[in-house]
C-alpha cells in the first residue's frame, strides 16, 4: 500500500494545502497522474468549490484532478483512477456518503492493490478501522462506524495538548484515554497540526515539522518525532 495521511490541510497564515504540497508531490511522483478527489466531507460549501481549491494545488505539482461527484457511476470512476484523494471536513458526513454509494469496499480493494491513497483530516480518519476517534460532531447517521481499515490503529487529527482557560470539559488526551479504556487492543496516534503519516515500501513513517503522540493502553503517552519508523504499529 501507499498511504499519505495528513492531519490538516492548511497552517495558519499559509495558502491552502501549502505545507503538505511538496510531500504530496513526492508521494505521487513526477509522472502525471489522473487523481480522483472525494469531496464528500464538505458540508457548508459546494463540492464544486472544494474541487476547485484542491485542483489548483494539484495542477501546480503536475497532476490532473477531478472530483468523483461529476461521475454517474462513482464506483467505476474509482476503478479507473490512478490515485484517490479524500478531503477533510465532517467525518460523519463523509462516511455516510461513502456508505450510501457503497464505496468503502471499492476504495479498500483498489488501495490494497496498490493505488495511492491520500487524505487529510476526515480523509485520514477513514483510513482507520473506524471513525470513532474523529473530533467531528455526529451531524448525520453514518450507517455504521466501520471505515477502510487500511491501518490497524486509529488517528486523531488536529490533536491538541492545550486545555483552554475556563474550559471545564475533558481534554483531547482524556477523550482518547476513554477510547483506549474501552478498546484496549487499539492504539491511537494524535496527529498534531503540520504532521503526516506516510506508508510506502512497507514502512510507516511520521513526517512534518512537529511531533505526534502515541496512546496505548497500560502505557504513558509517547512522543513521536519526525522521521520515526512506526512500522511496528501495523502489526
Amino acid at each position: 500500500m501507499k498511504l499519505l495521511l495528513i492531519s490538516n490541510s492548511t497552517m495558519p497564515g499559509e495558502p491552502y494545502l501549502e505545507y503538505p504540497k511538496q510531500e504530496i508531490q513526492r508521494f505521487l511522483g513526477a509522472k502525471k497522474m489522473s487523481v480522483l478527489f472525494i469531496p464528500y466531507a464538505a458540508v457548508s460549501f459546494s463540492f464544486d468549490l472544494y474541487e476547485s481549491k484542491v485542483k489548483e494545488r494539484f495542477t501546480e505539482i503536475g497532476h490532473e484532478l477531478i472530483s468523483i461527484h461529476h461521475f454517474s457511476n462513482p464506483a467505476k470512476a474509482l476503478q479507473e483512477a490512478e490515485a484517490v484523494v479524500v478531503g477533510g471536513g465532517n467525518t460523519w458526513q463523509l462516511v455516510r456518503m461513502l456508505n450510501d454509494y457503497n464505496l468503502m469496499g471499492v476504495i479498500r480493494e483498489r488501495v490494497l492493490a496498490g493505488m495511492p491513497f491520500l487524505g487529510w483530516s476526515a480523509g485520514a480518519n477513514i483510513a482507520c478501522p473506524t471513525l470513532r476517534t474523529t473530533n467531528d460532531m455526529p451531524i448525520v447517521d453514518p450507517k455504521g462506524f466501520n471505515c477502510l481499515n487500511l491501518v490497524s490503529f486509529q488517528i486523531n487529527p488536529h490533536y491538541l495538548d492545550s486545555h483552554p482557560q475556563g474550559h471545564g470539559g475533558e481534554t483531547r488526551e482524556q477523550r482518547i484515554e476513554e477510547f483506549i479504556e474501552l478498546n484496549q487492543e487499539i492504539n491511537v496516534i494524535g496527529l498534531r497540526e503540520g504532521t503526516m503519516l506516510k506508508l510506502e515500501d512497507e514502512r510507516l513513517e511520521l513526517i512534518g515539522k512537529f511531533s505526534a503522540r502515541l496512546f496505548r493502553k497500560g502505557a504513558e503517552p509517547k512522543e513521536l518525532k519526525s522521521g520515526d519508523d512506526l512500522t511496528f504499529l501495523l502489526k
